[in-house]
Order: C-alpha cells, then sequence, then structure tokens
C-alpha cells in the first residue's frame, strides 16, 4: 500500500465514515488502460455501498483522464463484487487461475532470456499494442528501473517480455513457447505465484508438468 499511495502513476482515494476510513481504492494510470485495485473494504462497512461509491470514483477519473479503457483482476468466489462489477459494465474476458511453485529455472533452446533494458522500452510497446491493442510501457519502464523485466529474443529480435513473472507483474508474448521461455528462466514467482489466463491450455498444462501448479 505505501508503494501504491507514494507513486505518482497510481490515483489513490480512500473511504470515511465518522471520522474512521472504511476502504480504499487504487487506479493504475501508467499506461493506455487504467488498471483498477486493489480495492479494500472493511468487514464493518460491507453491503452499505461504500464499494460502489469507490469504483464510482476510480472510474469517473479514469473518464476524466481520457483512457481508453480499464481493467480490473476479480476472485470468482467473491459474488458480491462479481456482480458488482458487472454491474457497473465490466465485461468478462478470461479466468485466471493464480500458479504457484519453486522456480523452474530452465533455459528452452533457441530463446534467449535477459534482463530488459530502457533501449528495450519501445520493442517491447510495439510487441504489446500488436498482441493486446495497446501498450503497458508505463509499467514495464518501473519493472526495468526495479531490475525486475526480462526480455527474450528469438532469431535476433525480441518476441516477448516480462515486467515480472509473478503475482504483480504481467508477461507479453508472440508465441506460447515464448511465454514458456519466461516463465522457466524466471529466478521466483514473488507474491502469491503468478497469473495465467486458464484459456491458453497449452501453458497451463506444461506449468502443471514442470511442477508448478494452480
Amino acid at each position: 500500500m505505501a508503494m501504491l499511495f507514494g507513486h505518482p502513476g497510481f490515483y489513490s482515494v480512500v473511504a470515511e465514515e465518522e471520522g474512521a476510513i472504511v476502504g480504499s481504492n487504487f487506479l493504475d494510470e501508467r499506461s493506455e488502460i487504467a488498471g483498477v485495485g486493489p480495492i479494500t473494504i472493511s468487514p464493518k462497512a460491507q453491503n452499505r455501498r461504500v464499494g460502489r461509491t469507490l469504483m464510482e470514483d476510480v472510474m469517473r477519473r479514469a473518464e476524466e483522464r481520457g483512457f481508453a479503457g480499464v481493467r480490473l483482476l476479480q476472485a470468482t468466489y467473491h459474488t458480491r463484487s462479481l456482480s458488482l462489477y458487472s454491474k457497473l459494465g465490466f465485461e468478462t474476458r478470461a479466468l485466471i487461475a493464480t500458479i504457484q511453485g519453486p522456480a523452474l529455472q530452465q533455459s528452452i533452446p533457441g530463446y534467449l532470456v535477459r534482463p530488459a533494458t530502457p533501449a528495450d522500452l519501445e520493442s517491447c510497446s510495439q510487441l504489446c499494442t500488436r498482441v493486446h491493442g495497446h501498450n503497458r510501457t508505463g509499467e514495464l519502464a518501473d519493472a526495468v528501473q526495479q531490475g525486475t523485466a526480462t526480455v527474450v529474443e528469438r532469431d535476433d529480435r525480441i518476441t516477448g517480455y516480462s515486467s515480472g513473472v509473478g503475482f504483480f507483474g504481467h508477461s507479453v508474448a508472440e508465441t506460447n513457447e515464448d511465454l514458456k521461455a519466461l516463465i522457466a528462466a524466471a529466478p521466483a514467482f514473488p507474491g502469491s505465484g503468478f497469473l495465467l489466463p486458464t484459456g491458453n491450455g497449452e501453458v497451463f498444462r506444461w506449468c502443471l508438468d514442470n511442477g508448478v501448479r494452480g
């Protein structure tokens, strides 16, 4: 939370009730698509529209700043928040699994994984735009500065990158083999593990076959 409050690329908001903080929310403004969360609500203040108010605030902020879109990650077992986000207009794009386990620390022949540098940002930005239709350069730039970002090269060109193979990172790749190379070379899976769309059955099964689990 301290990192989010202190970072100029994040919009932070809290909800107060009778002088006490009962909730908070954040908007990641570092890239073309704004990212919501984490949102927290005090158990004592639940079911009193605090969450809706905090969500409406960050969505209004995103609209005022002219973001092309807004994304968030929702824990599907929490049906009340799922219903709220649906009412607010969010569409389900993918089901995500948290992948945990020991780092593989492997290399895949033909795929060179190395630390990312500031000189790689433009190539990575173009790659993300080709794959997803938008870039996440702001997030990647922070990861390069922090020393967590990597790129994968194939045929002497960048074919994938990761801001960090962990819970708060993101990875983009041209092919599943490029993505596997990034995962295989990661020194660790920090936080609660890394997030993987279950719709990518090939990479999901590859992870399971290599000793990491969902």
